[in-house]
């Protein structure tokens, strides 16, 4: 058994499988942590929680990979990824905590394209540094 984890092909897939349950998960919780509704204002256009929800769908699918490349096992690749998924929620709330003059939530699904990139920004740049400490 231990030869077809090793296979090129079954990791692949394995990690591939891996990644889309959880972008699905990742992104349903994000989805219940938001005020508005992602794909709904996705599809009416908003282009600001198109950029925000991209970045975090990045930033999820980044952490996997870091967390991929430093670790042996699918399971303890979930476990990191999960470590980092929780970080980038950690990373949305405290965007939210520092601009107390306005809600982020009110002004990306109001449009607002300069704080929807931003949020991109962060979910991508935290990212990285969160894959770098796995």
């Amino acid at each position: 058994m231990e030869s077809f984890w090793e296979n090129t092909i079954v990791l692949t897939a394995a990690r591939y499988s891996v990644a889309v349950l959880s972008i699905i998960v990742f992104m349903a919780i994000f989805e219940l942590v938001t005020s508005y509704k992602n794909w709904e204002e996705i599809r009416r256009g908003n282009l600001s929680v198109a950029m925000a929800t991209g970045g975090k769908m990045f930033g999820v699918a980044n952490v996997l990979r870091f967390s991929y490349e430093h670790n042996d096992g699918i399971l303890q690749s979930i476990m990191w990824s999960s470590i980092g998924f929780v970080l980038l929620l950690i990373g949305y709330f405290i965007f939210e905590f520092l601009t107390p003059t306005y809600k982020i939530d009110t002004e990306i699904a109001n449009d607002n394209r300069a704080v929807g990139f931003i949020s991109l920004v962060i979910s991508v740049g935290l990212s990285y540094v969160i894959g770098a400490s796995i």
